[in-house]
Formats: structure tokens, sequence, C-alpha cells
């Protein structure tokens, strides 16, 4: 019969300590995705857009802390997810549901939104859940195109770095305008520059079908300019045209 030093015996009684914390923060994740992620109604929908709004307008409204006007103006696509959940104990999860736009190189003009969803994973110190906004500027029509397939893996399948804020921040970002992507976190009402590595965006096919009618894509939003166009929809739009004018 073999027998264990107690150095191996610590070594499989952490490592099946290790495999329960991860099967609890895995069932926690599957137990909070459906109420975050799930949107049954075109209401509920219409309810993401206009939170969307109210995380673009606090960006705005923020000129020392907020998310630069410049980089907003110089961007070809916009990402916003409202309160994506991160939970977890040692294991971290983070999941979260959202909208994107794209904004015309010639015309200026943006697009309807697209629901997308963005999933994530981390290892480190954690416990509890929080929920915090997210802000993606997609600087170049390439990252734009990327968001087409089916997953989109940020610091993988685009170069993505944490974005300056303040309205000083102009000067220090030339050097950033490679990163296809520049990410954004608001939390407790302040904005910051944060690494997404790893992260995964979609779309919500589920989401956009409700919204925008069976069989419309978001290639036929973003290129075609087809879909639905709600009230909520038309002010977050407003906001934009307003910010990139």
């Amino acid at each position: 019969m073999l027998k264990l030093r107690p150095s191996d015996r610590d070594r499989v009684g952490v490592g099946k300590m290790i495999k329960v914390i991860f099967a609890v923060s895995l069932f926690w994740m599957v137990a909070l995705q459906p109420e975050v992620s799930a949107a049954t109604s075109f209401q509920e929908l219409d309810r993401r857009i206009l939170d969307s709004d109210l995380v673009l307008k606090s960006a705005l409204e923020m000129p020392d802390r907020g998310i630069p006007r410049d980089l907003i103006q110089r961007c070809r696509g916009l990402a916003i997810f409202p309160a994506v959940v991160k939970v977890g104990l040692v294991f971290g999860v983070s999941f979260g549901s959202g909208i994107v736009l794209r904004r015309d190189e010639k015309t200026g003009q943006w697009s309807r939104p697209v629901f997308f969803n963005i999933r994530g994973g981390s290892v480190g110190i954690q416990a509890g859940a929080q929920a915090t906004d997210l802000v993606l500027l997609v600087m170049n029509e390439e990252g734009v195109e990327g968001l087409l397939e089916d997953k989109y893996t940020l610091g993988a399948d685009v170069s993505v770095a944490a974005g300056p804020v303040g309205r000083q921040a102009s000067a220090e970002t030339n050097v950033r305008l490679d990163s296809g992507i520049l990410s954004y976190s608001r939390s407790k009402g302040l904005f910051a520059g944060l690494a997404l590595k790893g992260a995964v965006l979609e779309p919500d096919n589920e989401a956009n079908e409700v919204y925008h009618g069976k069989g419309i894509t978001a290639q036929d939003v973003f290129y075609e300019g087809k879909g639905s166009l709600s009230d909520n929809a038309r002010i977050l739009i407003k906001t934009l045209e307003d910010a990139t004018r």
C-alpha cells in the first residue's frame, strides 16, 4: 500500500481545495449569468441602451477624469457594457451584456446599436461579487470588422490597451493609437484605464433578433443601416453626435 508523506498529503489537500473553490465559482457564474445577460423582450433591450447612454454621458461630463472627447471623435467603434458582473472565490469570472456602435469613416454617422456579450476569467485573490461599467473604443476599421466574428478575444485577435483619461491625455495617446482597442472601466463614479486581455466579445444573436428582427446580423446593422431604432437609441446616437461633432 502506497503511503503519502505529510508534504504529499498537503499538496493533495490543497489540490482538492482549489477544485472545490473553482466549482463554487463556476456555480455562481452559471447561477447569476441568466439574470444579467438574458433579455427576453424589446423593452428590456431598450433599457440596456438607455443604461449605456447614461454611462456614456457620465464619461463625457467628467473632463478631468473622463474619457477624452477627441478619442471618441477618432474612434471607429464604441462598445458600452453597463454593470459587468465579476464574481468568484480565488477563481474569478466576469460576464455582462451591452451594445456596440460603428462610426462611418466617410460620413461620421453612427450606426444603430448592436447587442454584444462580454465574458472573461482571471485568477487572483477575489471574493464576492462586484459590478463595473466598461467602455471600449475601437480605434480602427479592422477592429470593428473583427467584432463580426463569432468570438473576438481581446489581446489575441486584437491588441488592447488601458485608455488614458482626462482632457490633457491626448499627447500621451499617440503611441497608444496602434492599439486596436482602448478600454476603460467605471467604478464608484470614476473612470480609469483598464487592461482587458483575455476577455471575449461575441454578438448576442438572440437579443439582436428580438430588437432588430429575424435574420438581421451585426454586419447588416453596421454596414447596411438595417434594424430598429428606438427612442432610446436615438438619444444615445444624439449623445455621440454631440460629442463627435
